[in-house]
């Protein structure tokens, strides 16, 4: 089946009725679909394992700590702290109003897009998501192309764990990520380069719609006949684990 423009329009407005009708905003949907994340973490560890040693030959300690443990964590503190976010928070209000009384209320701003990237399939997609859902959005999920086998898992359990009515899966390329992205969306969120990140806020800029922009960059090394690859390697592996722990 071919996605186009055509059916990238009918994906938003059946999840423009699903928002609508204010089943997302309600914390009990919320927090079931964070739990179902947490339980398809728990339930299909072995297969996020396996789709990422296809993918990008990834150790399983790695997928385990980086991918799984890390999301997890994500989802435990949505399920700590959700309901003191959704809470409304007085404001202060003006003696030339008295006696008025205001409040700032959260507001979900309706359907979201997520592009998310190669390097960490799983995390860089689940954890805008969980954001988006915690929220109260509806959310579409572009997985990275580029990570085949992760993104069709993702299709795959996302599908089977999460309510489809609200939340969604697109797998694909450029041609599917242009069809999405000639869409009115209520936000998007891109992780990835800076070239795809200008195509992505051009697009956006169409419909004035708020974008996140999680740029990467290159980090050239020069390895010279002199070095031991297997140190070198070991050593680099380190390096990105502890900048994973910093940020």
């Amino acid at each position: 089946m071919v996605f186009d423009g055509e059916a990238a329009s009918s994906l938003v407005k059946e999840l423009r009725v699903s928002f609508s009708s204010g089943k997302t905003r309600s914390y009990e949907w919320r927090i079931s679909q964070v739990k179902a994340l947490l339980k398809m973490m728990a339930e299909r560890e072995d297969e996020i394992v396996d789709a990422l040693r296809s993918d990008l030959a990834k150790p399983p300690l790695e997928t385990v700590v980086y991918e799984i443990g890390m999301f997890k964590n994500s989802c435990e503190l949505v399920l700590r702290e959700l309901k003191q976010w959704m809470t409304p928070e007085k404001a202060k209000t003006s003696i030339t109003t008295f006696p008025s009384s205001a409040e700032i209320i959260p507001e979900p701003l309706g359907v979201v897009l997520v592009i998310s990237a190669w390097n960490y399939p799983f995390l860089l997609s689940l954890d805008p998501v969980v954001g988006a859902i915690a929220a109260g959005n509806a959310v579409v999920l572009k997985p990275s192309e580029i990570a085949p086998a992760s993104s069709s898992l993702l299709a795959k359990l996302l599908g089977e764990y999460l309510d489809n009515s609200s939340i969604r899966v697109v797998e694909g390329a450029v041609d599917e990520t242009t069809a999405l992205l000639q869409q009115k969306w209520d936000k998007i969120f891109y992780t990835g380069n800076g070239k795809v990140g200008r195509i992505v806020m051009a697009a956006a800029a169409k419909h004035l719609t708020p974008v996140v922009l999680e740029l990467g960059g290159k980090s050239p090394t020069v390895v010279d006949s002199n070095v031991y690859l297997e140190v070198l390697s070991k050593a680099e592996f380190v390096l990105i684990s502890l900048s994973l722990s910093i940020d």
